[in-house]
């Protein structure tokens, strides 16, 4: 090995951890509540006590503070003054203004990656779509959420535009993780598998403008879903199963 000269800045990294290692608490507070938040520990609609809240994670308020301004800078809750953060439940404007939001840019990351997906992709694809069916037949909402996702990462991950797919992973997140709801629409997700399906067919046919329209006029349009919508998030979900 060669010696370092005198002078240097050489580190050793034998004797020196990593400076950048670790999170930062504020970082680690913020994944907490995001948790929290998708498990249904915080609730929509709640006022946060940040003293209360700081004792129990054992922190200042400080990095809890900070981790609150970042939720309130991707939509999860707002700052009132005098009287703290203020949890914020999902409205029916919000899901649709999301959905004319992920509609748009999904279309727009499929346009940039479509031409560059092949077999081995749609067979992905086709894979996971089977899974889902499964899921729903099992009435495993975690399952075909999280297969849902992985499908749709397939062409968002072709995508150069990190922004773009950063900030539709964000209103997913705001739409399906605030909380988590328990159970499922059987018939919203039976349809959906339907919608990728034909998104597919689309796709294997080289037609990608038609498939982005598919996606932004079909699968992510408020007004062929609004039915479903309404029954997930403003009604028992267990009703519709």
């Amino acid at each position: 090995m060669t010696r370092a000269q005198p002078g240097t800045n050489t580190f050793s990294a034998e004797r020196h951890t990593p400076i950048l290692k670790t999170r930062s608490l504020r970082e680690q507070v913020y994944e907490y509540l995001r948790d929290q938040m998708a498990r249904g520990g915080l609730q929509p609609g709640a006022f946060l006590d940040l003293n209360d809240l700081a004792r129990r994670l054992g922190v200042s308020r400080t990095p809890l503070r900070e981790a609150l301004l970042h939720l309130e800078s991707q939509g999860f809750v707002t700052v009132l003054p005098r009287r703290g953060f203020l949890l914020n439940a999902l409205t029916l404007d919000d899901i649709r203004h999301y959905y004319e939001i992920i509609g748009a840019l999904e279309a727009a990351a499929l346009r940039s990656a479509g031409p560059f997906l092949g077999p081995a992709d749609f067979a992905r694809m086709r894979v996971l779509d089977a899974a889902m069916a499964d899921a729903v037949a099992a009435r495993d909402f975690d399952r075909y959420y999280a297969l849902n996702l992985a499908f749709h990462d397939v062409y968002l991950d072709g995508c150069d535009n990190s922004r773009l797919v950063a900030q539709v992973r964000l209103l997913k997140q705001r739409l399906y993780d605030w909380p988590r709801r328990e159970g499922m629409v059987k018939a919203w997700e039976e349809h959906s598998v339907v919608e990728h399906e034909a998104f597919l067919r689309l796709l294997e046919r080289g037609a990608i403008s038609e498939a982005a329209a598919h996606l932004q006029n079909v699968h992510w349009s408020f007004a062929v879903q609004e039915r479903h919508i309404h029954a997930y998030y403003f009604s028992n979900p267990q009703a519709g199963a």
